[in-house]
C-alpha cells in the first residue's frame, strides 16, 4: 500500500514547511469539500475524505510528522513497526490522537450545516453575553401617535455585594472544575459507519464555565447577583405601533465570566380609540352629516389627532364619500416629520324621528323635486302612494 499512496503534503496541497495553521486551514477546506454528508453516495469523495483525514492526522502530530519526513509512508506500515497499517490502521476516524479532532470537526460541521461559529472558536468558559429581558407598557392611541416617556419597573439583577459577583462565600474562591479540567467541555467518542467520532458537549458540573463553587455565597446562593426592583424611564418614539418594541441597551440580564449585559426590550401595547382606526401611518374615521349639508354643501367640523379641523363639504355629496386630510395621520417612527394621512368617510344621516312640521317641510321638498303632491295621482291616473 505504501507505494500507492500519495504524498501527504500533496494530498493537503501544502508545502513541506507548512505550519500548524496552514495545515489546519487546508484540512478544513478539503474536509468540507469531500465530506460524505456533503457528497451523499459519492464513493470517490468518501475515499478522498479519508485520505485527507489520514494526511492531516499524521502531519498535525509533531512526532508522526518527523517520522514521515524521514521514512515516508513506510514509517507507518505494519512491517516497519509503525502499527498504523495504512488506511485501515486509522479505523476511519479513529486513533486521531495528534490533534483535537473535536475542535476540527466542530469547525467542519459548523460550516457545512450553518452552525455559525465553530466549537473551537466559541470558548466554553469564555465571556458570555447576558440574556435580553422583555416587558410591555400600555399606551393610549395618542401617546403612540405622538410619542411619550414612560416609567416602568423591572426586576433588575446586579452584582452581589457580599461576594462581588463570584458566587463564592466571602474568604473563598471558585475552583477549577475537575471533570473538564477547566475547559468547560467534555469530549466523548462514539462509533459511526465512518469510524470513531468525537462529540463535544458542555461540562455538566460547571455548565461550561470551567469553574465550580464549593462554598456558595449565602446572600446570592451562588448566583453572583441579587435582584431588586428598579424603575426606568423609557422613551416611546412618535409613531410606534402596537407590538413594536424599543431597546434599552445594557438593562437586561448580567453576563457571565465578564460578558456584557443583555438588553431590555419594551413592547408597546396600544389601546383602541373610540373614533379612530389606525392602519400603518394612516388614520381612518367616519363622520355623519345631515341630508341638507350633503345636498347644499357647507362647512363641517372633523375630529383629528391634532384637534378639530374645518372641512368644506361639496354640494351634492353622496353617502360613503371618502375625503383625505393630508398630513393628519401618524408620524413615521423613523422620521417624525413625515406623516401619514387621515381618511374620513362621510355618511349621510337619515332622521329616524321627525315632528309634523319637519314632515311637512320634507313633503314640500319632495313636491318641488318630483312635481307631484302626496295626495295627487301619477300620469296613469293611479293613486300615488303616500310616503310621509
Amino acid at each position: 500500500m505504501a507505494e500507492t499512496k500519495r504524498d501527504y503534503y500533496e494530498v493537503l496541497g501544502v508545502p513541506k514547511d507548512a505550519d500548524d495553521a496552514t495545515l489546519k486551514k487546508a484540512y478544513r477546506t478539503l474536509g468540507k469539500k469531500y465530506h460524505p454528508d456533503a457528497n451523499p453516495g459519492d464513493k470517490d469523495a468518501e475515499e478522498k475524505f479519508k485520505e485527507v483525514s489520514e494526511a492531516y492526522q499524521v502531519l498535525s502530530d509533531p512526532e508522526k510528522r518527523r517520522q514521515y519526513d524521514q521514512f515516508g509512508h513506510a514509517a507507518f506500515d505494519s512491517g516497519a513497526g509503525g502499527g498504523y497499517g495504512g488506511y485501515g490502521g486509522f479505523g476511519g476516524f479513529g486513533g486521531f490522537d495528534g490533534a483535537d479532532m473535536g475542535d476540527i470537526f466542530g469547525d467542519l460541521f459548523g460550516d457545512l450545516f450553518g452552525g455559525g461559529r465553530s466549537t473551537r472558536s466559541s470558548r466554553y468558559n469564555g465571556p458570555s453575553r447576558g440574556a435580553n429581558v422583555q416587558t410591555s407598557v400600555r399606551l393610549t392611541f395618542e401617546e403612540a401617535v405622538f410619542g411619550c416617556e414612560k416609567e416602568i419597573e423591572i426586576n433588575y439583577k446586579e452584582e452581589c455585594p457580599s461576594c462581588r459577583g463570584t458566587g463564592a462565600r466571602a474568604g473563598t474562591s471558585k475552583e477549577t472544575c475537575s471533570k473538564c479540567q477547566g475547559k468547560g467541555k467534555i469530549v466523548y467518542t462514539s462509533r459511526t459507519p465512518l469510524g470513531t467520532m468525537q462529540n463535544v458537549t458542555t461540562c455538566p458540573d460547571c455548565n461550561g464555565s470551567g469553574q465550580v463553587i464549593r462554598e456558595k455565597c449565602p446572600d446570592c446562593r451562588g448566583t453572583g447577583y441579587t435582584v431588586r426592583k428598579k424603575k426606568l424611564k423609557v422613551t416611546m418614539p412618535a409613531g410606534i405601533d402596537d407590538g413594536m418594541s424599543v431597546r434599552s441597551v445594557g438593562a437586561g440580564e448580567p453576563g457571565t465570566n465578564g460578558g456584557e449585559r443583555g438588553d431590555l426590550l419594551v413592547t408597546a401595547v396600544v389601546s383602541k380609540h373610540p373614533v379612530f382606526i389606525r392602519k400603518d401611518m394612516d388614520i381612518y374615521s367616519t363622520v355623519p352629516i345631515s341630508f341638507a349639508r350633503a345636498a347644499l354643501g357647507g362647512p363641517i367640523t372633523i375630529k383629528t389627532v391634532d384637534g378639530q379641523v374645518e372641512y368644506e363639504v361639496k354640494a351634492g355629496t353622496q353617502t360613503d364619500t371618502k375625503v383625505r386630510l393630508k398630513g393628519k395621520g401618524v408620524p413615521s417612527v423613523r422620521n417624525k416629520s413625515i406623516r401619514g394621512d387621515h381618511y374620513v368617510t362621510l355618511v349621510v344621516q337619515v332622521p329616524e324621528r321627525m315632528n309634523e312640521e319637519q314632515r311637512q317641510a320634507l313633503r314640500q321638498f319632495d313636491e318641488l323635486m318630483t312635481g307631484r303632491s302626496d295626495g295627487g295621482s301619477d300620469e296613469g291616473g293611479k293613486k300615488k302612494k303616500k310616503f310621509w
